[in-house]
């Protein structure tokens, strides 16, 4: 990768710190330059995801088309010879599954108040003729109303045929898998994704997933048998819908268009659930058209003219980011320093100091934003969005009863597992896999949160696959991440050089003064210094990996084979009057259920 790669991001946007990686993709937090309003930078390279290329695609393209008040924003795509950026809405709050850890599980009131608005996303998804195919809380994230916003679309599917048009390609998160598509059978896409947002609402009540067993295999076995478990705490009515949600028979599942009048979704509500979009693209606001044609100085028509086309360029990304200003009560203001001189400067400063990549490896490690998500590049191309039903010779089976070869080629940096009909199938023993807890436990934090900032990114990596692959990276991809990496952390840490409070913050010798928020837990000890040492010990104890900096450690989790599993944050920090210590987490990479529960196995073990 070329510095130049960057030129034409560097036009329109002011590229802040990498707050998520995976896979072949990063996202940066970063400013639009005209109207200063905070966007996600997800940053794809071309020539890495190879294949898999075409799901990028099918991405764009469906988030091209879909414009609901519960899905994220997609707002500008440049596309270089080597580069894809896509340029998102940001969203503050946080992903739905950090909520779910914060709470342990979410009374039913909150529940539904969340669960209408997953409701009201896939029936206008579906309305459109799309199945989603990956619905989980961690791709959905908290605005700053508290509002939810679906993200991740790179494995949906829009059949030709129509939305009953079968499907055969089996993909998505595993735990969240139909009985239909883990038996290989032809399914149609709306109905697979009921039976997901039924797994999601289980989670959202419980704390923890239905279909749990420390085999994929028994998972799956469970799954087809369609038997879970009841909480006493369940009410008989979100027992009932559970039921209607999560019946092994697709036929017998209860429909998008039932569950909009659902008597579990009108309690405390006068009206059913709303999923007609607030803000089609077919009208556009005067005063942000009359901000834009003073601003260029051209007449309404040609501005109107040039936004009705929807390319997705400068033009569409500042009149969607001027929408969402006036939206929450900001002047209709466009600034206005040349864009030209701006990016040039930058861009010879970024060169500059890339040329010195080696002079800068202290500053590898740098802080995180107090909540940050990652996007990977998802895998494994969608052949029903191409009109055909063959599939990928590198797609990964999801489960097949007998055990024949192994595969040539391992996927270790994606969550999606993909059953062929006719595929190979794999050894049970290589499926082992450690899963979500079964056992909840009582929140630890309920008082009153506020947001901290965190980006819309998509999450990747099946733990499945990073303990069960023994074959890890081939030599290719060992060239492929030496070439590129070099260089991005160049930029990186030039970024990191050009913000002068990350600076600042990696070098105090206190811990940070941080507000509470959905992944900090409050603590009864005082001395910050005493926290810190007491982690180290325990996850010496866990043999977890770590790399101390200041107040924060950054950790990972490796398989038997060496494979980096998880990774993940904690950081000591000091939280508001009366003054006390908390215990920030932050999960960047590996399986969140998982990942839950290894945070409660660090987190009972601490004084907390």
């Amino acid at each position: 990768m070329a510095v130049g790669d960057y030129d034409e991001i560097l036009k329109y946007y002011e590229l802040r710190e990498t707050i998520g990686t995976g896979g072949f993709a990063k996202v940066k937090l970063a400013r639009h330059l005209l109207t200063g309003e905070k966007v996600a930078v997800k940053i794809m390279d071309k020539l890495a995801l190879g294949d898999d290329l075409p799901r990028v695609k099918i991405e764009i393209d469906a988030m091209k088309n879909l414009s609901h008040q519960h899905i994220c924003r997609l707002y500008h795509v440049i596309e270089t010879s080597k580069k894809i950026f896509m340029v998102l809405e940001y969203c503050p709050g946080g992903e739905l599954f950090d909520y779910i850890i914060s709470k342990d599980r979410l009374s039913e009131e909150e529940a539904r108040v969340f669960f209408r608005q997953i409701v009201s996303a896939i029936a206008y998804v579906h309305s459109q003729g799309y199945a989603h195919r990956d619905l989980k809380p961690e791709n959905l994230l908290i605005d700053e109303e508290h509002n939810l916003k679906l993200i991740d679309f790179g494995l949906c599917a829009k059949p030709k045929g129509g939305l009953d048009y079968h499907l055969n390609t089996c993909c998505g998160s595993p735990a969240y898998a139909a009985p239909e598509l883990i038996q290989g059978k032809a399914y149609i896409g709306s109905e697979a994704d009921i039976w997901s947002m039924g797994v999601l609402l289980y989670a959202l009540l419980c704390g923890f997933l239905p279909f749990d067993d420390d085999n994929v295999m028994a998972v799956y076995r469970k799954i087809m048998r369609g038997k879970y478990s009841i909480p006493k705490w369940l009410s008989p009515s979100s027992t009932l819908l559970l039921n209607q949600m999560l019946q092994v028979d697709p036929k017998k599942r209860i429909t998008v268009k039932h569950l909009l009048r659902h008597p579990w979704l009108l309690q405390g509500y006068s009206d059913a659930v709303q999923w007609q979009s607030k803000y089609p693209l077919g009208h556009l606001d005067e005063d942000c058209v009359t901000e834009l044609s003073v601003f260029h100085k051209q007449s309404r028509e040609s501005i109107l003219e040039l936004i009705s086309e929807w390319k997705y360029d400068q033009m569409s990304a500042t009149y969607l980011l001027l929408q969402s200003k006036k939206a929450r009560g900001k002047r209709v203001r466009l600034r206005g320093p040349s864009l030209r001189g701006h990016s040039s400067t930058k861009q010879s400063v970024v060169l500059e100091h890339s040329r010195h990549d080696a002079q800068l490896d202290a500053m590898e490690f740098t802080l995180s934003t107090p909540v940050t998500r990652k996007v990977a590049s998802k895998k494994h191309e969608n052949k029903e969005n191409a009109g055909t039903e063959s599939v990928l010779r590198n797609e990964m089976p999801f489960a097949l009863p007998a055990p024949k070869t192994p595969f040539a080629k391992s996927h270790m940096e994606t969550q999606v597992q993909t059953i062929p009909v006719q595929a190979p199938a794999i050894k049970e023993t290589q499926f082992t896999t450690v899963t979500p807890i079964k056992k909840p436990t009582d929140p630890t934090n309920t008082d009153e949160l506020t947001p901290a900032e965190v980006l819309p990114e998509r999450r990747c990596n099946s733990v499945e696959l990073d303990l069960n692959l023994t074959h890890v990276d081939s030599s290719q991809k060992k060239r492929k991440a030496k070439i590129f990496g070099s260089l991005e952390r160049g930029l990186d840490k030039v970024i990191t050089m050009l913000t002068p409070s990350k600076k600042k913050r990696s070098t105090r010798d206190r811990p940070r003064k941080l507000k509470a928020h959905y992944n900090v837990t409050t603590t009864q000890l005082q001395n910050p210094d005493q926290m810190l040492n007491e982690i180290i010990t325990i996850l010496s104890k866990k043999h977890v990996e770590y790399v101390q900096k200041g107040y924060t450690l950054k950790c990972h989790t490796r398989s038997d084979f060496g494979k980096v599993t998880m990774e993940f944050e904690l950081e000591v920090c000091q939280l508001g009057k009366p003054e006390v210590v908390g215990i920030r987490r932050q999960r960047l990479k590996g399986d969140a259920w998982v990942y839950k529960r290894l945070m409660e196995d660090i987190l009972s073990s601490c004084q907390v």
